[in-house]
This record gives structure tokens, C-alpha cells and sequence, in this order.
């Protein structure tokens, strides 16, 4: 494909073969089939002449599932180089001519020599991907995420290369990888810009395994980003990321427990945007479907290992204090820390500083502080953002007892040098 300076021939001549003579009809269009495969998004002009530009960017997923189901074609054919070769392949791909444009990704091969590589790299590659995946729940979340990172960056750059037998295999573990990267950086790391760029990848590998059930776990994750901004303005950004994720989780029959995790997660969207009487509709919504869930007879991906019951009683708890209802969520929350696993260090802190905001709203100054005590200990020994500031919340509450000695107490440690470096380079 030549683009030169008359920028991206592919997509224009696609949209003029369609009969959309100009930009703007092109964009309402994709508009319009956005709409009928259940994504509520509005492609502008300027989007589109972005797209036919000497440069076009990568399409957002959205964008990009509208274009292939308006074109019936892979977005690969309509003038977009793939973020994931290196800059090498990319120029070399992009000085290419051939009508029909780039392959494909996985059908990709070495521009200039280079031999193709075996299938026992992808059975590696994952060897290595299932290894991380059991780390985060031990290792420090810096030193994890820098692997985790660099290893999704690898494998999106020997896909072009490995053994079209084992590609698909391949871009599974790499959307699992760069999955695992944007939670951690994420929820451990608050790094919402780098998540983002991490679940994109994730998508785009899902997209190329055709991995529905992984494509929805992502787009689901990539809720939380505007979910947790503070920015009421970005609610329907979030809820249009759950939309697409319970369409990716039809098409891929995703079982009760999948169900229930979606239900949890838009439970949290509609919390931060203080919707909360429809969230908890939400979580009883996700209970009833775990009631029916059968491991044996449907079981779960082997990734799918940050959701039980207990962690949804936890989702629970945190819509119950949104609510009001302080009582109801320190009861959840006394169950839910009873019933956790020793080893789930992290989610553990979270529930401590939830309870803290419970007996906050309780009146129960002293036991909060107790509550978020042990929430410090644990984020002191596995590092946790999220935890952090969820205790910052609570302190805010604990404003009217500052003459408290157990408040006061509670300031030495917040404040003390590991909690204040962490927090600021953290």
C-alpha cells in the first residue's frame, strides 16, 4: 500500500466504493453501525479525516469494530499499521504497494529476512504469562509490572514472526500479559494512562486470537479507567465500556460467574457516579447468577482468578457505604475478611479501609482507626494505590474526632516515610 502524500488510499477508496462521497457521511455512518452491534459511540468528521490522513492513527477498539463491520473487513485492510510491530517492520509495512493493503496480523512475516519462528516459543511465551499471573498476588507490583509490561511488548512483536500455527495461541497469552500489566498498573500503580495503553494492546491480541471471552474482560477493566476519574462527565464513556463487554460476553456464551463479574463491575461504575440504589440492584442481580454458577459444568478461564463470592460480597459492602447504610456493609465486611484467603494480601487492605468507612458512618471512630491500622500493615508490606487512597477518603471522614489520640496515632502512620514515599513515587 502507497500512500505517499495523497494519505491513506485504502480507507478512501473503501469509503468510496461504498458510496459515501465526503468525511462527514462516512461518520455518520459508522455512527449509525456502531448502534446495531451495541456500541453507543459518535464518529465525527474530523475522526475520519484523521483516519484518511498521511499518518492515520490506530483506531480506538470501538472505532475499530465499527469500521470492520461497516467495511466487512479487517481494519488491517483499510490503511491501519498495527501499533505492535517495531518501528522498523511498521516503516517497511507502510512502504509497501499491493491493492488489497497489510495483512492481517498474525499472516505478517518478516519484511527483510528473518526466519520464522517455531511454535514452541508461543508454548513458552505462555509458560511465562501463567507464571506472572500467579506473582501478583506475592510480588511487589513495580518490579511485577515492569516484567509483565516488557513481556506483553515482546509477544506483540514476535507475533508478526511465530508459526501461523501457534498464532493464535500466542496473541491469547499476550492479551492475557498486557491485561495483567494495565491492572497492575492500574489499581496498584494508579497509572490510568499507561493502564489504558496496556488494555488496548489486550484487545487488539484478543481481537487477533478471536478471544471474545478475553475481549470482554478487557473491555469491562477499561470501565474502571473513567469510572475512577471524578469526572461525572465521563459516566457514559464507562457504561458504553460495559455495554461492549456484556455483547463480547454473548457472543462468546459467557458462563454465570463471567455474568456476575460484569454485573460487579457495572455496579461500581453506577457508585462512583452515585447511582447507587441501581447498583445494588446490580449486585443482586450478580448473586442471583452466582447461585447458578457450576464449575464443573461451565468453568471459568484459568485468568478469570481475581472473582469469587466473597469478592463480590466485598463489591457489596463498598455500595452499601456509598449508600449510607454502615451497619449492613460492617457486617458484609466482618464476613467478607473472615472468609478471604490469607494470601489475598491485597484485596484485604481494601476491605479494611472499607470497614474503616463502614464504622465511620457508624460513629465508631476508634474502631476505624484500628481498621485502617491494619490497612497500613499491609499495604507496608505489599504496596497497594488503591488501598491508599481509599484510607485517604476515610481519614477526610474522621475530621470531626482529629482530637481522637487514636486519630492522631493514625497520622504518625499515614505519615510516616514508606506510606509518604510510596504514595508520592508510587
Amino acid at each position: 500500500m502507497c500512500m505517499g502524500n495523497s494519505g491513506n488510499a485504502a480507507l478512501r477508496a473503501a469509503r468510496q466504493g461504498l458510496g459515501y462521497r465526503s468525511q462527514a457521511a462516512l461518520a455518520d455512518a459508522l455512527t449509525e453501525v456502531a448502534r446495531t452491534i451495541g456500541l453507543r459511540i459518535e464518529v465525527a468528521a474530523r475522526t475520519v479525516r484523521r483516519w484518511e490522513s498521511e499518518s492515520p492513527p490506530w483506531p480506538h477498539p470501538e472505532h475499530a469494530a465499527a469500521l470492520e463491520a461497516l467495511f466487512k473487513r479487517p481494519v488491517v485492510e483499510l490503511g491501519f499499521i498495527p501499533p505492535w510491530p517495531n518501528d522498523a517492520e511498521g516503516q517497511a509495512l507502510r512502504g509497501q504497494s499491493g491493492a488489497t493493503g497489510p495483512r492481517k496480523l498474525s499472516q505478517y512475516r518478516r519484511v527483510a529476512g528473518g526466519t520464522e519462528l517455531p511454535a514452541s516459543v508461543a508454548k513458552n511465551y505462555a509458560a511465562i504469562t501463567v507464571a506472572h499471573r500467579g506473582m501478583y498476588w506475592s510480588l511487589p507490583a513495580n518490579q511485577l509490572q515492569r516484567s509483565v509490561a516488557d513481556h506483553a511488548r515482546m509477544g506483540a512483536d514476535l507475533l508478526p514472526q511465530i508459526d501461523v500455527r501457534a498464532a493464535v495461541s500466542l496473541a491469547k497469552a499476550v492479551s492475557e500479559s498486557a491485561l495483567l500489566a494495565g491492572r497492575l498498573e492500574f489499581f496498584d500503580l494508579q497509572q490510568p494512562e499507561a493502564a489504558q495503553r496496556s488494555f488496548v494492546l489486550a484487545l487488539q491480541a484478543a481481537h487477533e486470537a478471536a478471544d471474545a471471552l478475553l475481549g470482554c474482560v478487557v473491555l469491562a477493566h477499561m470501565a474502571f479507567i473513567p469510572a475512577f476519574s471524578g469526572e461525572a462527565k465521563r459516566a457514559e464513556e464507562a457504561r458504553e465500556r460495559v455495554r461492549a463487554a456484556r455483547a463480547f460476553a454473548r457472543r462468546a456464551n459467557g458462563n454465570h460467574e463471567l455474568t456476575a463479574w460484569i454485573d460487579a463491575v457495572e455496579a461500581e461504575v453506577e457508585t462512583r457516579f452515585g447511582n447507587t440504589r441501581q447498583a445494588l440492584s446490580l449486585i443482586h442481580h450478580a448473586e442471583q447468577s452466582y447461585a447458578l454458577h457450576d464449575p464443573q459444568q461451565s468453568p471459568s478461564p484459568e485468568w478469570l482468578d481475581w472473582f469469587t463470592p466473597i469478592r463480590l460480597a466485598g463489591f457489596k459492602a463498598n455500595t452499601l457505604i456509598s449508600a449510607g447504610d454502615g451497619r449492613q456493609a460492617l457486617d458484609t465486611l466482618r464476613r467478607v475478611l473472615d472468609e478471604l484467603p490469607a494470601e489475598s494480601v491485597k484485596q484485604r487492605s481494601v476491605y479494611l479501609a472499607d470497614a474503616a468507612a463502614a464504622c465511620v458512618l457508624e460513629k465508631l471512630p476508634e474502631q476505624a482507626c484500628g481498621y485502617l491500622e491494619d490497612a497500613l500493615d499491609a499495604i507496608g508490606e505489599y504496596w497497594y494505590a488503591t488501598t491508599l487512597d481509599r484510607i485517604k477518603a476515610v481519614r477526610q471522614g474522621l475530621r470531626k474526632w482529629d482530637s481522637l489520640p487514636e486519630v492522631r496515632a493514625l497520622d504518625e502512620r499515614l505519615y510516616d516515610w514508606h506510606t509518604t514515599v510510596n504514595s508520592i513515587s508510587g
